[in-house]
């Protein structure tokens, strides 16, 4: 399985931005796909994961803000993103796994297939 992320960049406080990730290869065993995220110093973290099927889920730091969506037909998954922080800088990075969304949300160890990331930063 193959992830390129694209859409990332500087932004200003309060503004948005909607990062794409299209993947490729063997994704007939993929059920899940989701994004993360790495802020220098810290742990990656889940922001937030969608199935196949159109379920979804948000870490609570990022409900309201951040929707996550896919487009089966293309292989594509997106992450709008409003009302960016400057904590919200980092670097943003699509999965894609087996699942099931309940071992997603729970593992402290993410599995599945990454992409490179792509920059994001909120300053002004």
């Amino acid at each position: 399985v193959q992830l390129v992320e694209s859409g990332g960049g500087l932004v200003q406080p309060g503004g948005s931005l909607r990062l794409s990730c299209a993947a490729s290869g063997n994704l007939f065993s993929i059920t899940v796909m989701g994004w993360y995220r790495q802020a220098p110093g810290k742990e990656r973290e889940l922001v937030a994961a969608i199935t196949m099927g159109g379920s979804t889920t948000y870490a609570a730091s990022f409900k309201g803000r951040f929707t996550i969506s896919r487009d089966n037909n293309n292989n594509t998954m997106y992450l709008q993103m409003n009302s960016l922080k400057p904590e919200d800088t980092a670097v943003y990075y699509c999965n894609a796994n087996r699942g099931p969304l309940t071992r997603v949300i729970t593992t402290t160890e993410p599995f599945g297939s990454w992409g490179q990331g792509t920059q994001v930063t909120v300053s002004s």
